[in-house]
């Protein structure tokens, strides 16, 4: 890499930084997103372009630094339990969709470009290869990885990231005079690799980062992150698989760790500014001249394969029982090819399986179908009318206020009607935008976050929240928010609403200052009317009503110390006869 008439480090920087901070403004401006201005941006100051960078390919390897970031974040959030029970996404979906498109590919690059055999089937493997950075990149910022559809996605990645270890190894097999024995090498490697890695992260993490919290320095915590990001990355990348998932297996491994909360804030800086890195290296890795020597194949290849692997992708969404609007979403999510695609090529290339010119069309049309995502997803939601469902909701950023409410649905709506009567500044967020929509027209300025989401909870005001009041209606998403809050907002009163006993247990395990189950404050006052309806009078409403909540509380107290009970034996729990016996007698 060389910088004319700058340092050799500082230069560099300088001019990315530039680059990028001229170029995302403006097209995010235009509406066109950051990921287009990056890619622009490289291609600016790229070799075919201003020639400030002869080396991109360099900076491409670095960046790709930022993907595993991404990914090492995404795994924290995937407990082992729950990616075990996304296997039969990973394996059943994904290999679906892959078979199908790979098999569509090699196809048209017969029928419609003449190719052999062997060059279509290289051509279409690599291009079936998603973009891990371009698709999360996407799922984070319309809020959706942690969705149904969302879920899925991230498991048809997940099998791509797998699928480079077999692809190199035919790869290895079609070369002249490849051979077998080395093919099995291939995936052999791999298996020890992967055991390695969950011997690693099963008995050997959890203590390594009790050693580093000991030292009472964050830095040193922080420098112990990234070296089990890079650790992790770097032997997956020594056993022939991907980078990106060895750190997403890191992270798998540490989404049960009590620091991973302090992990996910550390590495967050670093996974922001690499995947703009990388963004702008694949930007510069567009060599304009090959684009202009051969733009009548690239674009037709570029078109026929956004086709075939579109109308694959949709099929299979369809055939798993996807609806119309969330298969039409993810065929313009993955109906470009990706990163890896780069690897694929470059070891046929190695191999002699294609010669250089292929190498180079097949990785420009990669690149351009990249670059043309964010216009096809821009396309794909205006025609969805995605844009219409967000309409006249503002997304939570910079808010301020003493109370944090973070749904708004009926529990939450009336809870926040005391903090008002007092004129308590309150900043409210939910994700449901018809019912931020419907607050609106009586009065209430309701924004668009997930409370489940750290960046979310930054942009709410949570750092400078006295009380943050947790209302939403899903217990597992309220144990979730509890969990961030606790560990990064500890100066505010924690005020959660439980699904039912069993839920308020786990509250009270996890710290919270307050909890209330939804519906038992409501039930006691129907009892305490029923009971009126049956002529007890006031003074033994009162006692039988006090005398429940003792029972109750006594119960309570029990179930957290030995543990909530389950199904129809906590039902029983919860039930004694004895009040209401004792006010029939009292007015008998």
């Amino acid at each position: 890499m060389a910088v004319a008439g700058l340092g050799p480090v500082i230069g560099p920087a300088v001019v990315l930084m530039g680059a990028a901070v001229i170029a995302v403004p403006l097209f995010r401006r235009l509406g066109l997103g950051s990921v287009l201005g990056y890619f622009a941006a490289g291609a600016l100051v790229g070799p075919s372009l201003l020639g400030l960078f002869t080396d991109p390919e360099t900076i491409l390897h670095f960046a790709e630094l930022g993907v595993v970031m991404f990914l090492f974040i995404i795994g924290l959030e995937l407990r082992p339990q729950k990616l075990w029970t996304m296997r039969g996404q990973i394996f059943g979906l994904g290999l679906a969709q892959v078979s199908l498109a790979v098999a569509l590919l090699t196809a048209a690059g017969m029928l419609l470009f003449g190719l052999p055999l062997v060059t279509a089937f290289v051509a279409g493997a690599g291009f079936v290869l998603s973009s891990t950075a371009v698709i999360m990149s996407t799922l984070q910022d319309r809020g959706e990885i942690a969705s149904a559809e969302g879920q899925k996605a991230v498991s048809i990645l997940l099998f791509e990231d797998l699928l480079i270890v077999p692809l190199l190894a035919i790869v290895a097999v079609l070369a002249p005079g490849g051979e077998t024995e080395g093919g099995a090498m291939a995936v052999l490697l791999p298996l020890a690799g992967l055991a390695a890695l969950l011997v690693v992260g099963r008995w050997l993490l959890d203590p390594f980062f009790g050693l580093l919290a000991r030292a009472r320095s964050r830095e040193v915590l922080t420098a112990g992150a990234l070296l089990v990001v890079l650790g992790a990355a770097l032997l997956m990348e020594t056993v022939g698989l991907s980078m990106a998932m060895g750190a997403f297996l890191a992270g798998v491994m540490l989404s049960g760790s009590s620091y991973r909360h302090q992990i996910e804030t550390d590495i967050e800086p670093f996974r922001g500014l690499l995947m703009g890195l990388f963004f702008l290296a694949v930007g510069m890795s567009l060599d304009l001249r090959v684009v202009a020597a051969e733009w009548p194949l690239l674009f037709a290849m570029l078109a026929a394969y956004v086709v075939v692997k579109a109308i694959a992708i949709y099929t299979v969404a369809r055939v798993f029982g996807s609806s119309n609007i969330a298969a039409l979403k993810r065929t313009a999510m993955f109906a470009q090819g990706g990163e890896f695609a780069f690897v694929l090529y470059s070891a046929a290339a190695s191999g002699g399986v294609i010669d250089a010119r292929e190498n180079a069309i097949f990785g420009s049309v990669v690149i351009l179908s990249m670059a043309f995502t964010p216009l096809i997803l821009i396309a794909a939601d205006r025609l969805l009318r995605r844009d219409a469902s967000m309409e006249g909701v503002e997304r939570a950023h910079n808010l301020q206020g003493q109370a944090l409410v973070i749904g708004f649905g009926r529990f939450g709506q009336i809870a926040l009607q005391m903090l008002l009567a007092r004129g308590a500044p309150a900043s409210i967020i939910d994700t449901d935008p018809d019912r931020i929509r419907e607050a609106e027209r009586w009065g209430f300025k309701v924004y668009f976050g997930d409370g489940s989401r750290l960046d979310v909870l930054h942009h709410s005001g949570a750092e400078d929240a006295e009380v943050i009041m947790v209302c939403v209606d899903d217990p597992k998403v309220a144990t979730r928010i509890v969990e961030l809050v606790r560990h990064e907002f500890p100066q505010a009163k924690l005020l959660v609403r439980a699904y039912d006993r069993s839920h308020a247990v786990e509250l009270i395990h996890a710290g919270v200052d307050y909890q209330i189950r939804e519906t038992v404050e409501s039930a006691y006052l129907m009892g305490a009317q029923g009971l009126r309806a049956l002529g007890c009078s006031e003074a033994v409403v009162s006692e039988t009503l006090q005398d429940i909540r003792s029972r109750d509380n006594e119960r309570l107290g029990q179930q957290v110390q030995n543990g909530a009970m389950a199904g129809r034996d906590r039902l029983y729990q919860t039930l004694t006869p004895e009040p209401l016996v004792k006010a029939k007698k009292d007015t008998a």
